[in-house]
């Protein structure tokens, strides 16, 4: 009995030491916002008391457009796009809940209705009338959940890879390290503490073809800011939460005009999906890349933008 206790007593302090050699800590709240934050960052309180970090770029009198990041993403995502469309749009991009400088939820859930949610707050607080509503991966998911409940307040919809159709990826044909873990009971535990910076890199690599949009500034921001207070926590929250899955008549209401961008070698949501939508949806022109994975609007920013001004330019331009 004693060699067994013996043998325990080793194993406990072999996991203790494990633990403390890899424990990564949170990142400085303060140190991240100066880092992350700066102009032409806001932080804004929304009405349901979320703060939230935001920046709201363009001309005012212009059509409004609100970008919506992927999953464990930031606003930062969309600078490519931010870069060239300010000139003539007022292009908008916020940390959703559980993600960037934004946070963890206040209220602590990460449903379909908290994400949707939060866009009628931001166009409320913004005040916003009509305006193009895009997103992609999760953000996409979100934006087609916001178009189906505020159809009337949508000039336009962007899916850029979005999820929330019913097409699932084939199995053994990719994937996403971290994803994995976030989706493993007991496993995802130790994402509160343990998160290499080797397992971030991993995963933005796994998600794109083009990897030259992985760069040590990419995996740092995205390592660094999964360590903000509080999101490793809500990813795990979020991953739990289960996810709406549209059906094809909820879709085939949505008549405003619609443009789907997509990776033609996206491992985590596969091409057929934007054939699904496209098949769905009523009034919508759809795009596909090769060569080109999970991030066309940064593996792809030229190429995207040429599609995308060219479907702005048709669309109603008055912003009221």
């Amino acid at each position: 009995m004693k060699w067994v206790l013996r043998i325990l007593g080793v194993l406990a302090a072999l996991l203790v030491i494990a633990f403390l050699a890899f424990r990564v800590p949170d990142t400085d709240r303060d140190a991240m916002r100066a880092k992350y934050g700066g102009e032409p960052s806001q932080f804004v309180t929304l009405a349901n008391g979320q703060e939230v970090h935001l920046r709201d770029e363009g001309p005012r009198d212009a059509l409004p457009i609100i970008l919506l990041h992927g999953s464990a993403a930031d606003l930062h995502t969309w600078q490519p796009w931010v870069d060239d469309l300010k000139s003539d749009y007022r292009v908008i991009r916020y940390d959703q809940i559980g993600h960037g400088l934004t946070g963890p939820a206040i209220g602590g859930t990460y449903t379909l209705g908290d994400f949707t949610g939060d866009v009628e707050q931001v166009a409320n607080h913004l005040g916003l009338d009509r305006f193009v509503l895009g997103g992609n991966s999760m953000g996409g998911w979100v934006s087609a959940g916001y178009a189906l409940d505020n159809p009337e307040r949508l000039a336009g919809l962007v899916l850029v890879d979005a999820s929330g159709s019913p097409v699932r990826r084939t199995s053994g044909t990719g994937g996403n390290t971290g994803f994995s873990i976030a989706t493993t009971p007991v496993l995802n535990q130790g994402m509160r503490f343990i998160t290499p910076r080797s397992i971030i890199e991993q995963s933005l690599s796994q998600s794109v073809s083009n990897q030259d949009v992985v760069t040590p500034e990419a995996v740092d921001r995205y390592w660094e800011l999964l360590r903000y207070p509080g999101n490793r926590a809500a990813t795990i929250e979020r991953f739990a939460t289960a996810r709406v899955v549209y059906a094809e008549e909820d879709i085939r209401k949505l008549t405003m005009p619609a443009l789907i961008l997509w990776g033609e070698e996206d491992a985590l949501t596969p091409v057929e999906a934007a054939t699904w939508y496209d098949e769905q949806l009523p009034n919508s022109t759809k795009v596909t890349y090769p060569g080109i994975g999970h991030l066309p609007h940064e593996e792809a920013a030229r190429a995207t933008l040429m599609d995308l001004r060219a479907w702005l330019s048709g669309l109603e331009t008055d912003p009221s």
